[in-house]
């Protein structure tokens, strides 16, 4: 490492010196005199966002929206209830919440529901965009929730169904016969978090190898890493770097 500064007495070339605090046996280390920053958010400690910087962010209570709700969102609310009889079984809440409308259905039900949203004249959601899952560990006795993006290319709307099930019975039906694009997506939300979809055509791992056990996004699952070793040099676990130790 050279600074424009350090100068010799002759040429005028850059002299390599070694910073201070600088340690060849952890990659990840902070020199000793280093002060700790403050991070995002009201975070007094070192401003890591891994979880081991002690970071938390209060939750809000999601609270089911009360009408009229704006924007076409009554309008799609009320053409699924009337094209739906099991509506008021089916649905669990309806939040609007940062401009989005997300309708909350139980889990045995997310199939029918689809299949209305894609197929009734007045909604027209013919596009599932995505299929992801939330881990909310120690705030919903159902933890584990799965989110649908849905989107109406006929009349230009966006919609969001969500449904929970627990970490014990993680169930519910898969909606690959209504949107086949959900397939590699329900696959990989199995993979990460261990929601199984029941009906999948091929529900097998997508990112981690098929022995694998666990799954890596759930919020209980271990932070420890694998070691990685680069040119020589091995880099630990984060639990293991800077200031963790």
């Amino acid at each position: 490492m050279t600074s424009p500064n350090d100068r010799n007495d002759d040429g005028g070339v850059p002299v390599p010196t070694t910073p201070v605090g600088a340690s060849g046996t952890a990659p990840a280390e902070y020199p000793p005199a280093s002060p700790a920053g403050r991070g995002m958010f009201g975070n007094q400690g070192s401003g890591d966002v891994s979880g081991y910087g002690g970071l938390v962010r209060p939750r809000r209570p999601i609270e089911e929206a009360a009408r009229p709700y704006g924007s076409y969102f009554d309008e799609v609310r009320d053409a699924l209830e009337e094209a739906y009889p099991q509506f008021g079984d089916a649905i669990e809440k309806v939040v609007v919440d940062r401009g989005e409308l997300t309708l909350h259905v139980r889990p045995e039900r997310i199939a029918e529901v689809c299949q209305v949203m894609r197929d009734d004249m007045s909604l027209r959601f013919e596009l599932c965009s995505s299929v992801s899952g939330v881990d909310y560990l120690g705030a919903d006795g159902r933890r584990l929730h799965v989110v649908y993006q849905l989107t109406s290319m006929t009349y230009r709307r966006l919609v969001r169904l969500e449904a929970a099930v627990t970490a014990e019975d993680p169930h519910l039906p898969s909606v690959t016969a209504v949107y086949p694009t959900a397939d590699w997506q329900e696959r990989e939300t199995y993979d990460m978090f261990g929601i199984v979809f029941d009906g999948h055509p091929n529900l097998t791992r997508i990112l981690m190898p098929d022995d694998w056990e666990g799954h890596p996004q759930r919020k209980d699952y271990p932070l420890g890493g694998i070691p990685v070793e680069y040119k020589g040099a091995e880099i630990p676990p984060p639990d293991r770097r800077r200031s963790y130790q």
